[in-house]
């Protein structure tokens, strides 16, 4: 469990040194949540996103545990050094956005015809309670040739889980290279 701190202070002077100290800034939130700020290790944080095995995950701060769910990043423009993160708690039947990573498996044959495989999307929005969010969209890639697409109706929504893009949003595929 990641463990952080409460950020007595918000102005300049205290984010800075508290970044000086190798800690990042990030922010909890939610419905009917009261708002957090906190700072937590980067270099812990980087290592527990890196090797975490859901989407939801819990932090330490101020003595209380949150089930949270990083929602954006800041970073330094120049070096990527990771700036702030904003974390939602991720309250039970509660129905809020999440986005839900896009994974793939296989190589798909339309790289030999002269195709480029991209992903048009590498989180897909859905709005659901936590119970029923989905780790990620998984696609076997194999199949798709120069100009095939994979769309957001191809992709298979669980029970009360649902989709707010245009069912012909592209997801993945494979364009056409000159």
């Amino acid at each position: 469990m990641l463990e952080g701190i409460v950020r007595e202070s918000i102005d300049k002077q205290s984010t800075k040194q508290l970044r000086r100290d190798g800690y990042l800034i990030a922010n909890i939130y939610g419905k009917g949540f009261a708002n957090i700020n906190a700072a937590f290790k980067s270099n812990e944080f980087i290592r527990m996103m890196k090797n975490k095995e859901t989407i939801a995950f819990d932090v330490k701060v101020g003595g209380n545990t949150h089930k949270v769910v990083a929602q954006d990043y800041q970073s330094e423009p120049i070096n990527g050094e990771l700036l702030h993160v904003d974390l939602m708690a991720a309250m039970p039947n509660v129905r809020t956005t999440y986005s839900v990573p896009v994974t793939v498996e296989g190589t798909p044959k339309g790289l030999k015809n002269k195709g480029m495989f991209v992903f048009h999307k590498k989180r897909v929005p859905v709005k659901c309670v936590i119970e029923n969010l989905p780790e990620s969209f998984h696609f076997v890639i194999d199949d798709l040739d120069a100009g095939d697409n994979y769309l957001i109706k191809d992709v298979e929504m669980p029970n009360g889980v649902e989709c707010f893009l245009h069912p012909s949003v592209p997801v993945v595929g494979v364009i056409k290279t000159k």
